[in-house]
């Protein structure tokens, strides 16, 4: 049987094609239904053309989704919401068991949902029906009381957000942080769920009104304007800008023995970092893709306690029908939704 779904075929251009359904290829496999998907800040930057990525590909790498078919070995119950992490992991491999999920070491390097070449013959997640290969090891039950279009982000964005302050805050217990945005949702996650976890003082600096105002509603205090050379220092800084000034500004920001941690994606073949003055106040600088499926579980935990509520950085539902024509130039958190 054939199936739709949504293509990234050239910048500014998306395409419902048909292809064939996946089917359980062994015991430890389900086939889910994406009920509620979320654009994530990558996406952006594919339909815009800014990443070095080749269309046609299925696109779409956030979701919560229906289990509809399950392996023999698979406890998850048919009819049951899950979310579904990106990146494809076994749960059984050295690396998986230490929570290195995103290097998996059962499955090719940087296996993912909707990313066409780089991640591989996954499908992704704008489709009718989506194979999981590792079933329980993958999906996470939805709470009671968290609903699927609140929690499609947490695939990735959100819980790339939780990594960046969660840790750090266990390390430096109230912060203060310094989160520089520009580059999309990430950074004002990164503000809500400081927030949630019990830091007071969360700065967010940005130009975009909108952003700004969102960062308030939020809880940060706002910095407003292109990035300066420096702000602080504080002991906890977050670079969610993927501009090089917005990097240089986190790591100048860092206080002595402080952590940076940048999740912007730098293409570039070369990127300046201002590691002199990072070594000599002995920062500690991360950086890389987040191991999405542990931390999955703690973000969904803060949501079902009404402590974090991601829904307030969506700008839009978009009906499953119109997702073409609103990823094809969408600059903001989109969540495309169909009748369940």
């Amino acid at each position: 049987m054939s199936m739709a779904e949504l293509n990234f075929v050239a910048p500014g251009r998306l395409e419902w094609r048909e292809t064939d359904e996946p089917r359980l290829d062994s015991d430890r496999a389900a086939l889910v239904r994406p009920v509620a998907v979320s654009t994530c800040d990558l996406d952006a930057a594919i339909v815009h053309g800014r990443a070095p990525l080749q269309g046609p590909f299925p696109i779409g790498h956030e979701c919560v989704a229906r289990v509809v078919e399950t392996g023999g070995r698979v406890s998850a119950e048919p009819g049951s919401l899950v979310s579904v992490p990106f990146q494809i992991s076994c749960g059984e491999c050295g690396r998986c068991r230490i929570g290195q999920t995103g290097h998996c070491e059962s499955v090719p390097r940087l296996s993912a949902y909707g990313m066409g070449d780089l991640g591989g013959a996954w499908g992704g997640f704008l489709s009718d029906s989506v194979r999981v290969p590792y079933a329980d090891t993958m999906l996470v039950p939805l709470p009671d009381g968290v609903s699927p279009t609140a929690a499609a982000s947490v695939s990735d964005n959100v819980v790339d957000a939780w990594r960046t302050v969660a840790a750090p805050l266990g390390e430096h217990p109230g912060g203060p942080i310094l989160i520089v945005g520009g580059g999309g949702s990430i950074a004002l996650y990164a503000i809500a769920i400081a927030r949630a976890l019990g830091c007071e003082s969360v700065d967010y600096v940005d130009w975009d009104p909108d952003r700004l105002e969102l960062a308030r509603e939020l809880g940060a205090g706002t910095i407003e304007g292109r990035f300066p050379e420096r702000l602080g220092p504080y002991p906890i800084t977050v670079d969610s800008s993927a501009e090089h000034a917005g990097l240089a500004c986190a790591v100048r920001s860092t206080e002595p023995e402080g952590i940076c941690t940048s999740t912007g994606i730098y293409f570039e073949p070369e990127t300046p970092v201002p590691l002199l003055e990072a070594y000599t106040k002995g920062i500690t600088f991360r950086t890389g893709r987040v191991h999405a499926r542990p931390a999955i579980p703690k973000v969904l935990e803060l949501m079902a306690g009404d402590r974090l509520a991601p829904e307030m950085v969506t700008a839009e539902l978009i009906a499953w029908e119109d997702a073409a024509e609103a990823l094809a130039d969408h600059t903001t958190k989109l969540v495309v939704t169909r009748a369940d």
